[in-house]
This record gives C-alpha cells, sequence and structure tokens, in this order.
C-alpha cells in the first residue's frame, strides 16, 4: 500500500481523521477540496497532508486538489472498512454492551459476530440483535466463524490469559479496553490500547492549563 513499505504510527494515528472528515465533506455535497483547504478543517498544515497521503501514493491533482469521493474511498480501503472483519467481543458488561450498541463496527471495517461473558447469568441476554454466549462456547465458535478481531472488555487480570488463547483461536487483532497494556509475543498480531482514563486525564491537564489563571485570580 505504501511507496516505502514502512508507515509511521502517526500517520496511521491520522487516517481515520481523515476518512472521517473525508465523510463528512461528502455527506455536505463537496466534491473536490484542496489541501490548504483541507488543513484549515483539520488543523494540520497542508504539507502534512500531502506527505501523509503521498506515503500511500499520489491522489490529488495539481490545481484541482482532491477529489472527496474518490480519496474518501481509498483512504477507507487503506484502512480496511471494505473487509468486515469478523469480530467478536469478551466482557459484557457496562462498557462492553455499550460498545456492542453504539459502536458501528460495519462502518469500521469489523462486523459483530459474537458477545461472550463469563457470568452464566447473562447467557442468552440479547444486546443489539446477539445472543451473549457463555465463555466455555468460545473455542467451538472460533473454530466455526474464524473470527479476526476480538474486542475486550474484560478485568485487567483476565487479559493476558484469554488473549492468549485467543490467539491459538486464530484471532489476528485485539480492541482492548481492560486496563491492561497488551503485549504479546506474536509479531503478525495487531493489538489497539484504548486507555479511557488516559484520555480523561489529558484532558483534565488541559483544563488544569486553561483554568490555572482563574485559581490565581480567585486567592
Amino acid at each position: 500500500m505504501s511507496k516505502n513499505g514502512s508507515i509511521s504510527a502517526s500517520v496511521i494515528k491520522r487516517l481515520p481523521r481523515y476518512y472521517r472528515f473525508l465523510g463528512e465533506l461528502k455527506k455536505n455535497g463537496v466534491e473536490r477540496i484542496s489541501s490548504r483547504e483541507l488543513s484549515e478543517k483539520m488543523k494540520l498544515t497542508a504539507s502534512q497532508i500531502r506527505q501523509d497521503l503521498n506515503c500511500f501514493g499520489g491522489f490529488g491533482q495539481q490545481g484541482y486538489g482532491y477529489h472527496v469521493e474518490s480519496l474518501h474511498s481509498e483512504i477507507g480501503k487503506i484502512l480496511g472498512v471494505e473487509r468486515h472483519f469478523r469480530t467478536i467481543l469478551i466482557g459484557a458488561g457496562n462498557l462492553g454492551k455499550a460498545i456492542a450498541l453504539h459502536i458501528n463496527f460495519e462502518t469500521r471495517g469489523c462486523k459483530l459476530m459474537g458477545i461472550f461473558d463469563a457470568k452464566p447469568s447473562l447467557t442468552g441476554e440479547q444486546v443489539g440483535g446477539i445472543a451473549i454466549r457463555h465463555t466455555d462456547e468460545l473455542e467451538d465458535f472460533c473454530r466455526e466463524n474464524s473470527p479476526v478481531v476480538a474486542v475486550l472488555c474484560i478485568p485487567k487480570a483476565n487479559t493476558q490469559a484469554i488473549a492468549e488463547k485467543l490467539v491459538s483461536l486464530g484471532i489476528k487483532a485485539f480492541w482492548n479496553f481492560s486496563h491492561y497494556d497488551l503485549s504479546i509475543d506474536y509479531e503478525d498480531i495487531v493489538v489497539e490500547n484504548v486507555h479511557l482514563g488516559d484520555s480523561l486525564l489529558t484532558l483534565t491537564y488541559g483544563a488544569n492549563i486553561i483554568t490555572s489563571g482563574e485559581e490565581e485570580d480567585q486567592t
């Protein structure tokens, strides 16, 4: 997909943002946009946008800019949104249920096929049209359906063991919401650790900075 076969993590992190902004432009009927105009909307430099997109080939035309629908589609292909990777979710607590109900997996390259939890009391409960299965069924389900992605909404203490089991069952990618920084000794496994608490602390850092003067005024 890339010219040099090696894309920096920072560029990859920006791709979903490009995809989202271009999707909004497409929805609003915008047919083309220059790197300068896109930079103003995304608060990036035009040079940064061109460099990022050039990692995957030249999408723009000099004097024309970028065709919004075409670029949105190409970035979608790079991100794999058309693949609809078979996905399972482990942990049907409040967070797991919220993710199953409110994340549109199919527009983001995944198809949620199964939800699992270790609590027998949850077995059979429907979440978004999918019946929760007991984790005892996980092995048979994976062998029959060959899921590729696993969403982990489980306690920290259980994460490593469950992840290793899932790898042995063919899982290739983890969206990990546990408080465990999942590191698996397999070169071909993709892990995206999501720390909601860290995100909130980043927010409070910013709030602390911009309100520090107000506190000084009140003393």
